[in-house]
């Protein structure tokens, strides 16, 4: 897969963060969104997760075929997209596994058939190391571990590109490294991924797109 984007602007508040932006990202690769605060970062994530339509410009996910010019089915990223953003999106009343058996029922697709939601749920809760919190409501969790809790949607569904903005907040080094090997791994299996991050982040077959400069107030 590749994920394509084609002279893109975009506006935030009546202002323009992106003109003419054009990039591609082929499957096994992530792309590092770097730049001050207020360059487009979040702005570019939530346009290619479909919350906001460009003024202009393309976006779609593209099936490499085997045909002659090498391209096949064009799909919306918006509907193979994993978000996560600055905001959790847990339910606090819910336990850590309820919220993520909502998250393996809701974005379940045709890749999950072969594995119960019980498997999937259990799976994520191992990797984002929130086993032992499984019963636990999720307000009743710290800061980082609602985080873990967060990102741990990513392992309930199989979906071939993750948006993460700012994914290491409130994480530790420990907490760190484990999303960082979950990235790796998903990479590795040919999935993609764009990351808003102020952070290096030792990810494998990365490359960086620095946004611009932020607006200076009048």
């Amino acid at each position: 897969m590749q994920l394509v984007a084609e002279n893109l602007t975009l506006e935030r508040g009546g202002r323009k963060v992106a003109n003419g932006l054009s990039f591609q990202l082929d499957g096994g690769a992530a792309l590092l969104l770097t730049g001050p605060n207020g360059s487009g970062k979040s702005t570019l994530l939530r346009a290619l997760g479909g919350y906001l339509r460009p003024v202009s410009g393309g976006l779609y996910l593209r099936t490499v075929g085997d045909d002659a010019t090498g391209t096949g089915e064009s799909r919306e990223v918006s509907e193979v997209c994993h978000f996560v953003g600055h905001l959790d999106g847990i339910k606090t009343h819910l336990t850590a596994a309820e919220n993520l058996s909502f998250w393996a029922t809701y974005l379940a697709g045709p890749a999950d058939a072969a594995h119960s939601t019980e498997a999937r749920v259990a799976t994520a809760l191992e990797r984002f190391v929130l086993d032992a919190l499984a019963d636990i409501p999720a307000g009743y969790l710290s800061a980082g571990q609602k985080r873990r809790l967060a990102l741990a949607r990513l392992a309930v569904a199989a979906r071939p590109l993750w948006l993460l903005d700012e994914p290491t907040v409130s994480l530790d080094a420990a907490s760190t490294k484990v999303l960082i090997d979950v990235i790796n791994a998903h990479l590795a299996t040919g999935g993609m991924a764009v990351i808003a991050t102020h952070l290096p982040m030792a990810l494998q077959a990365a490359k960086t797109l620095q946004l611009g400069r932020a607006p200076v107030p009048a």
